[in-house]
């Protein structure tokens, strides 16, 4: 029986990794959240990875602006943590799949970011996150596996999805960004698809390295806002346009970071699906958005 470790359990991917692996009757599956495993203490990390085939990487210092102040912090959690993890792997010869982000490269291109294309962050946060993608593929250059992803929304946690409709029956009108370009993407979703290179992995069929964990196409955060309304059966008409210089933020944010899908090829498995079907998905699975968890 396959034995796999998700760690980071108690977040909104986590918590759709649980629900994805639940299914599955050939997996043995231990789910630490934050307060169970924290990733930073090499000890109780070598602990509790022996025994494990795979490891699932869901941890994470997700506060982006936060990082701006404390990049020191982020980067325990964000690099010597997952480089904690990948040791312990290497050490016992378990593989590891570790979610990064899109934020690790600049977002200045006019075309998707294919998975080879040179990495440059223009914040902390960013920065953070490379440096576990570097200790990735340091120490695991056969067994590790970096899946990005962006944008992420879902029924366990604070995210923008949740956040336009809390706000939406408080205001009239919402004015949101329209001049940055990414993929939304629905966090059960990119669950299934990393167990689905988990398995892939197992067998032999996916190599190591880095696969882009977005949805296909792109928007800007007001597309977004506008879909999950007409989702909802709220007016679109509510959602209006602005720029990023509205709302100024600690951390500078990439302008367009649209990710290529081109390596899953190569392991067999179809990239996530178009960002609007996802979404519709999402909107039509048996937890009503009604119900998620606002931000």
């Amino acid at each position: 029986m396959t034995r796999i470790l998700v760690t980071g359990a108690g977040g909104m991917l986590g918590a759709d990794l649980l629900a994805v692996l639940g299914s599955r009757r050939d997996l043995k599956v231990t789910a630490l959240t934050r307060d169970e495993l924290d990733i930073t203490d090499a000890d109780a990390v070598r602990a509790a990875v022996a025994g494990h085939d795979v490891l699932v990487n869901a941890a994470a210092w997700t506060d982006v602006d936060g990082a701006e102040a404390a990049e020191a912090a982020a980067t325990r959690v964000n690099g010597d943590g997952v480089a904690n993890l990948a040791a312990a792997g290497a050490e016992t010869g378990a593989r590891l799949l570790h979610v990064s982000t899109d934020y690790v490269f600049r977002g200045d291109a006019t075309t998707p970011y294919p998975e080879d294309a040179p990495t440059d962050p223009v914040n902390a946060y960013g920065r953070s996150k490379l440096a576990g993608e570097r200790a990735v593929a340091r120490l695991l250059p056969d067994t590790g596996y970096v899946v990005r992803t962006a944008w992420l929304y879902g029924a366990h946690g604070p995210n923008f999805v949740t956040t336009m409709l809390r706000l939406a029956g408080q205001r009239e009108h919402l004015d949101v960004v329209d001049d940055q370009q990414g993929q939304p993407t629905w966090s059960y979703a990119l669950a299934a698809q990393l167990v689905a290179l988990a398995d892939a992995a197992l067998a032999g069929r996916a190599p190591a390295g880095v696969y882009h964990g977005t949805c296909s196409g792109a928007t800007t955060w007001y597309g977004l806002a506008r879909a999950a309304f007409t989702l909802a059966g709220l007016d679109p008409e509510r959602i209006r346009p602005t720029t990023s210089d509205r709302f100024p933020r600690p951390a500078t944010r990439p302008t367009c970071t649209v990710l290529g899908h081109d390596r899953w090829a190569v392991a067999g498995l179809p990239p996530l699906p178009n960002w609007h079907d996802s979404l519709t998905d999402a909107f039509d699975s048996t937890v009503p958005p009604t119900r998620w968890n606002a931000a």
